[in-house]
């Protein structure tokens, strides 16, 4: 204690539990300013995820279901969820596979990069669907299918698949007949 008063400083109690118990002298306000630092600097790297909506109907056409696709492949990269609700209107009800198609559609063009945290369910008009972004690999594990298999003896190597997504081209207009017939 006479160590800590000629130096100014505080003698703090570390491990009281220890024999003999552990102490040290330090400027326990700077610590604490320090630790309280350390805290908010942790709390302001973790990442909120946020549940993100995105809402169709049964009918939605191909580009609007395109922009759709987009939006979800942006949150789930940002590490958000993402609810689809797909809401019925009128006698869209009485042709419910409609939107189950819809919703399988969505699995399956997401399949790569989101898993399903909640299937879809009908809640009255709605049928609502979550999901979530796959858990990424950590440095030095291997994926459990990282390599493809083998090719068969004799068969030729084929190129990788590449993803593309599907785009409707505007059909061309018949050409104007100039003689009127």
């Amino acid at each position: 204690m006479q160590m800590a008063e000629d130096a100014d400083l505080d003698l703090v109690e570390i491990a009281p539990t220890a024999v003999p118990p552990v102490c040290r002298i330090m400027d326990y306000g700077k610590f604490k300013f320090q630790e309280a630092k350390r805290m908010h600097e942790a709390k302001s790297k973790q990442k909120q995820i946020e549940i993100k909506e995105i809402q169709l109907r049964p009918q939605t056409d191909e580009h609007d279901y395109q922009i759709k696709m987009r939006k979800i492949h942006e949150f789930v990269a940002d590490g958000d969820k993402v609810k689809i609700k797909l809401r019925f209107r009128g006698r869209e009800m009485a042709h419910q596979e409609f939107g189950v198609r819809q919703m399988d559609r969505i699995k399956a063009d997401t399949e790569d990069i989101c898993i399903i945290e909640q299937y879809p369910r009908l809640e009255g008009r709605l049928m609502v669907m979550v999901l979530a972004a796959k858990k990424k690999v950590v440095a030095g594990e291997k994926p459990a299918a990282a390599k493809p298999a083998a090719p068969a003896a004799g068969a030729t190597a084929a190129k990788p698949a590449v993803a593309k997504v599907p785009t409707v081209k505007p059909q061309a207009e018949p050409a104007a007949n100039p003689a009127g017939e």
